[in-house]
């Protein structure tokens, strides 16, 4: 506490307060009149403190706050070249070769950056194979390359509903499907997804699934996440890409992609039919396990 009938500036607005003598509160130099007890000189340094207080506060916000020092990254994007994430690929990836040859075609498509990470890829399959998954959606096929990564991992009578509306990229990882021996357990599905989930439950397909694998429009996350969450089977798992969105999430603006995102995030947080897990693989990956 400063001493009686001393004078400080208020760190937000530079507005003068004296402890009146006698009196154990402070008060506003306006609302006490005593403004003629200090100096031109004084006055002016405390209000320009304040103001200078003031504006490094409001910088330091606008610049600072919502900004992470942690770089979300792909191997193929962003970490490329990296000496840990090399390290990572060198004792952990254990890629198909046929799984390998298509990653790399995916590489000279100048739109590779959405193809899943080979890290990620792996560790889903994982997942699969884990709780022994045989039915499987994919939402956002592009390229193939995850669609195959799950066809893989699934036994020879399973299926993988593949989903898109792009057949020109999808024609990219159709031969390697078939040179992997795969090609007849995949569905590949060419319309808008929302339709084909709803088609599934029109047939009675409800719990009929293991595993979902949401990476497609990220407007319709939400919609896809309440679909998908209809035809898991309890005990099933929801992957959800992108769910950090290189960082966005953190200033998400008025970007429609970014705020589905962030708002399917807080859904699944509070979510009480699921456990999950959001985890900073890749551009992150939201794991929702279906109570």
């Amino acid at each position: 506490l400063a001493p009686s009938g001393s004078v400080q500036s208020c760190f937000l607005c530079g507005a003068l307060f004296c402890r009146c003598r006698g009196s154990s509160r402070w008060k506003g130099s306006f609302e006490t009149g005593e403004m003629s007890h200090f100096s031109k000189d004084t006055l002016l340094a405390a209000a320009a403190l304040g103001v200078t207080f003031t504006a490094g506060l409001l910088l330091g916000r606008k610049c600072f706050s919502h900004k992470s020092s942690l770089k979300t990254f792909k191997s193929h994007s962003g970490a490329k070249g990296d000496p840990l994430m090399d390290y990572v690929l060198q004792n952990s990836l254990r890629e198909h070769p046929v799984l390998k040859k298509l990653r790399k075609r995916t590489l000279q498509d100048p739109m590779s950056r959405m193809m899943v990470a080979c890290e990620q890829a792996q560790l889903m399959a994982n997942l699969i194979k884990l709780i022994k998954a045989k039915n499987v959606i994919e939402i956002g096929v592009y390229t193939g390359y995850s669609t195959l990564n799950m066809a893989l991992a699934i036994p020879a009578d399973g299926k993988v509903i593949a989903c898109d509306i792009n057949l020109e990229f999808v024609k990219v990882g159709t031969p390697f499907w078939k040179e992997a021996g795969v090609e007849h357990k995949i569905d590949l599905q060419i319309q808008p997804a929302a339709d084909t989930l709803d088609e599934l439950l029109e047939a009675g397909k409800a719990e009929s699934f293991d595993f979902a694998f949401i990476d497609a429009d990220k407007e319709n996350y939400s919609l896809y996440y309440e679909k998908c969450l209809q035809l898991i089977r309890k005990g099933g798992i929801i992957a959800i890409d992108n769910v950090l969105w290189n960082g966005l999430v953190l200033n998400p603006g008025n970007d429609p992609e970014t705020l589905s995102i962030v708002k399917l995030n807080e859904k699944v947080y509070r979510d009480s039919r699921v456990i999950m897990s959001m985890i900073t693989v890749g551009d992150g990956v939201t794991l929702a396990f279906k109570l």
